[in-house]
C-alpha cells in the first residue's frame, strides 16, 4: 500500500433518537425523526494508523441519556486495533462525544488545535450554552496530555504525515478542526461536527449547538474547496453514512463502513 494513501473507516458506537426540529437552527417544518449516530474514524495504511476522535463512554451515555450501541474498543478491534498501541490520535474537537475515552490510549500522542484548548479552558465555559457540550473531567484528561507532553499542537491547516491534514473549520466549537485524507478515491474530508448531516450542507442550514454561525456557514465551502468533490465530505453524525458506504465485511454492515471507496448510493451533492 502507498504509505501516501489510506484507507479511511467510519465506526459507530452510539445512537440518540432526535426529530428533523431539534437539529436546525429555526426548526423545521418537516418535523420527522432524525436521528444522530455517533462514529469514530479510523484512517490507516501499511506504515501508521491514526484515530479520529474517542467517543463517549457507557457512564457519560447514561448522563446524556444516549446509547451506547457498541463500545468504542469493540468497534476497532473489528479492523484488528487496540487502543493501548495506538501511536496517534486527532481530537477534532473537545465535546464529550469526541473527546471521551482518552484513557482508552494509554500510548498516544494527540492532536488538538490550539483554539479549541483556548476555548474550552477560558470564558466561554462560563455560559451553559456553549459549556454544556463539554465534560470537565474530559477536559481536565486532556490538559494532564500537555503536561505529560503527548499533546501536539496546530494553529490552522497542517500536514501531520503525507497524504493526512488537518485544517481550522471554526463554527460548531472555536477551535474544530477538520481531518482531509488522501484514498484511492482522491481526497477525503472527514468534516466532524463542521457538518454533522448531510443535509446541513446541501441546504445551508445550521446544527443548533454552534459558537459563530456565520463561520459554521462559511465552513460549508471550506470543507467542500478540501475534499476532491462535495461527495468525498463525510459528515459527523448521519445515519446515512452507513448505507452509502459498504461495510468491510457483511457481519459489520451498521456498524463500520469503509469510507475510501465509491458509495454504493448517491452521498452527497
Amino acid at each position: 500500500m502507498n504509505s501516501d494513501v489510506y484507507e479511511v473507516y467510519a465506526v459507530k458506537y452510539g445512537h440518540h433518537a432526535r426529530r428533523a426540529a431539534d437539529n436546525f437552527v429555526g426548526g423545521d417544518p418537516h418535523d420527522a425523526p432524525m436521528p444522530l449516530d455517533y462514529y469514530v474514524w479510523v484512517v490507516r495504511n501499511a506504515v501508521r494508523t491514526f484515530i479520529v476522535d474517542t467517543g463517549f463512554n457507557a457512564d457519560a451515555a447514561r448522563t446524556r441519556g444516549r446509547i451506547l450501541v457498541h463500545g468504542v474498543a469493540d468497534g476497532l478491534a473489528t479492523l484488528g486495533i487496540t487502543p493501548g498501541g495506538v501511536e496517534d490520535v486527532i481530537l477534532t474537537h473537545l465535546h464529550y462525544d469526541h473527546a471521551g475515552n482518552v484513557a482508552l490510549f494509554g500510548n498516544a500522542r494527540f492532536h488538538l488545535q490550539d483554539r479549541e484548548m483556548a476555548f474550552a479552558t477560558g470564558r466561554c465555559m462560563c455560559h451553559t450554552l456553549l459549556s454544556h457540550g463539554y465534560d470537565a473531567d474530559d477536559v481536565t484528561r486532556i490538559v494532564y496530555r500537555v503536561f505529560d507532553r503527548r499533546v501536539e499542537f496546530h494553529d490552522g491547516s497542517a500536514c501531520l504525515a503525507p497524504g493526512l491534514e488537518v485544517h481550522h473549520v471554526g463554527g460548531h466549537t472555536a477551535g474544530l478542526q477538520a481531518v482531509r485524507v488522501m484514498t484511492r478515491r482522491g481526497w477525503v474530508v472527514l468534516a466532524s461536527d463542521a457538518s454533522h448531516f448531510y443535509a446541513h450542507m446541501e441546504e445551508g442550514r445550521a446544527f443548533p449547538v454552534l459558537y459563530a454561525l456565520g463561520e459554521l456557514l462559511e465552513g460549508y465551502q471550506r470543507l467542500r474547496a478540501l475534499a476532491a468533490s462535495p461527495r468525498h465530505v463525510i459528515p459527523g453524525h448521519d445515519p446515512l453514512v452507513l448505507q452509502y458506504y459498504p461495510a468491510p465485511r457483511p457481519e459489520l454492515a451498521g456498524w463500520v463502513a469503509r469510507l475510501d471507496v465509491e458509495p454504493a448510493l448517491r452521498a452527497g451533492v
